[in-house]
């Protein structure tokens, strides 16, 4: 099932008994919350719901709740956030887990109850007897992996149903400017809505001077400036960065993220990988492979291998040395745009 189908289902007053929500999308996450709230009467709410967080709380707890009958209402509501213990992931919650009473619990899921588990995890382990039991019950409902279209049209459906426009180039602005990332541009709008309150439209002018620049679309534009050898652009948006608060040895980080997503890219492309095979492929986002695959038409291998290992050195000495990061990143630019000129 994927969202739309979810939200249709829930809107229409039906549910089943147990549903797994996977993928890290904090907007759609929160829609889903609202949806399966509002099939609670509000005069029922407060007696009926119940959120635990599995890093804070025993899923003990959650499954005593979910057996619990209804109070004054028909149905009741269980979310469980964060069920770290599906993954493979360590975890610094001391929380003691009894996982065999949520085993028992998915042979024979209360009827009465609405069971959710939002799990903002790009896999589960597959390996684990308590992963198996939860995807032979739940209804899974993938929310992660969105490609470009889909975005856009989530965000364009949210614009109309407020009563607004947008031209297709301030839409295309918007992606680039947050780099798809959904909850962004989502939390960007209202700002727009207030600004283009007397057209009803929003343009590139507005989308250019309100929507804020994601810092990997700060770092993707760095990252060209140093291909391209613009030593003064490439300092000016690495002190942009610093503005912003970001620490030298993250941005560095970053950079190295990209330059290594950049290689991965091309190396894969010329074995045959098509934009949507490389996402899955690097467990990345579409947009990020999208922007990936322009920059490496315009540069070499050896351009893009120089600028990764220059930066792994880079950030050797951010962690070995007293010299100042600011000062080793100028020095790393200088050297890289010396070797390639």
């Amino acid at each position: 099932m994927n969202y739309s189908q979810l939200i249709k289902q829930l809107n229409a007053g039906t549910a089943d008994p147990v549903y797994l929500i996977m993928g890290d999308q904090e907007y759609l996450s929160q829609q889903i919350k609202n949806a399966f709230t509002n099939i609670i009467p509000d005069s029922e709410r407060s007696m009926n719901i119940g959120s635990y967080d599995m890093e804070d709380t025993t899923i003990s707890a959650a499954v005593e709740d979910a057996i619990s009958v209804p109070f004054f209402g028909e149905r009741r509501l269980v979310m469980i956030n964060r069920p770290y213990f599906l993954t493979g992931m360590r975890t610094k919650s001391k929380i003691d887990q009894n996982i065999d009473d949520f085993l028992e619990y998915l042979k024979h899921p209360e009827k009465s109850t609405v069971m959710v588990i939002f799990a903002p995890y790009d896999k589960l382990d597959s390996r684990k007897k308590i992963t198996k039991a939860l995807k032979k019950v739940a209804v899974t409902v993938e929310i992660g992996s969105l490609r470009e279209r889909e975005i856009k049209q989530l965000v364009t459906d949210k614009i109309t149903s407020e009563g607004f426009k947008i031209n297709q180039d301030a839409l295309d602005r918007m992606v680039e400017l947050t780099g798809g990332k959904l909850t962004s541009m989502m939390s960007d709008l209202p700002k727009l809505f207030l600004y283009n309150n007397d057209t009803k439209v929003i343009d590139i002018d507005s989308v250019n001077g309100l929507v804020s620049r994601s810092m990997e679309q700060n770092v993707f534009d760095l990252v060209n400036s140093v291909l391209k050898k613009n030593a003064k652009q490439s300092m000016d948006i690495y002190h942009q960065l610093l503005l912003e608060n970001d620490e030298p040895i993250r941005i560095n980080a970053v950079l190295i993220q990209q330059f290594r997503l950049l290689l991965q890219v091309m190396i894969l492309q010329k074995h045959g990988y098509s934009q949507g095979n490389l996402a899955s492929t690097l467990k990345v986002h579409p947009y990020r492979v999208k922007l990936a695959m322009q920059t490496v038409r315009k540069f070499s291998y050896g351009q893009l291998r120089d600028a990764y290992v220059g930066l792994v050195d880079t950030e050797r000495q951010m962690k070995s040395t007293r010299r100042p990061p600011e000062l080793l990143f100028e020095l790393f630019v200088l050297k890289f745009m010396k070797s390639v000129s």
